[in-house]
């Protein structure tokens, strides 16, 4: 039986480090018949994670790049275009939280670095890959959101977080007519190795698990989401 993403080039960055979110939803995508392009900024993270994933009988290219560098995001682009002749989807999941303070004692760099690894990456990524898109037929890209604005000491990545919702749709309004659906996935807390490592919870149960984000994705890269583009969808687990 045919897996429902079989035939199908996913491009993905941000798969890194073991335990992340980047690891599940590369492996959910490839076990669902996707070949894949993945991309973190670390060549020796990225390989570790390709060899784990041809193991298991992925096709897997793997390719180290800056994402806020626009040079090497569209060398990166056209490396995988050059190995599959297509990309039918972009997950731009690279990125996360790592300036955590009071607004106030934000500096500039805070700023920008912020902005720059959350939301720049992901409008190179996407404009890099929308004229392919457009031309082959259409394709589907999966941002990634998060489930709530409202939290202290993270302005920064807040607002790089409100832009990926408007850049999620705006692309989706000038990709409808050309096949191209684009939608964002809106995680809570999710059970990363990182993540437990600097809040240790006693209690997971309320998270939302990687595999859960995974699903969303390859449900949102699947033709079952057809009719979906332009939307916002929490992955919250039980905390909502």
């Amino acid at each position: 039986m045919l897996g429902v993403l079989e035939g199908k080039v996913a491009l993905v960055t941000g798969v890194s480090h073991e335990g992340q979110v980047g690891q599940t939803v590369a492996k959910t995508l490839a076990d669902k018949g996707a070949a894949l392009a993945i991309c973190a900024r670390t060549q020796s993270n990225v390989e570790a994670r390709a060899k784990e994933l041809r193991q298991s009988g992925a096709r897997v290219l793997s390719l180290a790049a800056n994402l806020t560098d626009e040079s090497q995001v569209r060398q990166l682009i056209e490396r995988a275009m050059s190995e599959y002749r297509k990309i039918d989807i972009l997950v731009n999941l690279a990125g996360g939280l790592t300036r955590y303070k009071p607004a106030v004692e934000h500096s500039l760099d805070d700023w920008n670095h912020e902005l720059n690894n959350n939301l720049l990456s992901a409008f190179l990524m996407s404009r890099g890959v929308f004229t392919y898109m457009r031309d082959g037929g259409g394709g589907t890209i999966i941002n990634f959101a998060r489930a709530g604005l409202s939290q202290a000491n993270m302005v920064a990545y807040n607002c790089a977080k409100a832009g990926i919702e408007a850049l999620t749709r705006t692309l989706a309004l000038e990709g409808r007519d050309f096949g191209i659906r684009v939608n964002a996935v809106a995680p809570g807390l999710v059970d990363t190795a990182s993540n437990i490592s600097s809040m240790k919870p006693k209690d997971l149960k309320r998270w939302a698990k990687r595999e859960h984000i995974a699903e969303a994705v390859a449900f949102l890269a699947s033709d079952a989401a057809a009719g979906i583009t332009g939307q916002m969808i929490p992955v919250t687990g039980w905390g909502l």
